[in-house]
């Protein structure tokens, strides 16, 4: 099983976007954290099960929040280029690949 790892970008809005939810209600940025990690544990566990987004690069959602994250099989690791916002600019992330 390929460990997963988070480019800088992606891992920062990741903890920017615990650090909101927690302001909102005491909780839910861990809530938001625990959804996180469960999702890169399924994709540790299953990488090519989700979809093609664009490339080689896949997208997993998470439930409960509206995120996807976007990812990349390498031959050695599966790297996580963003902890995306589905509502917002769905092509940000498109300089990290």
């Amino acid at each position: 099983m390929k460990k997963a790892i988070f480019l800088q970008p992606a891992e920062q809005e990741m903890l920017e976007s615990a650090q909101y939810y927690e302001s909102q209600a005491k909780g839910l940025g861990t809530a938001f954290l625990n959804e996180i990690q469960r999702a890169v544990k399924s994709i540790e566990s299953n990488p090519e099960s989700w979809t093609l987004v664009r490339g080689n690069t896949r997208r997993r959602l998470v439930k409960r929040f509206p995120y996807g994250i976007l990812y990349r099989i390498e031959p050695v690791e599966i790297v996580i280029i963003a902890v995306m916002h589905l509502h917002r600019n769905p092509n940000y992330w498109h300089d990290r690949c």
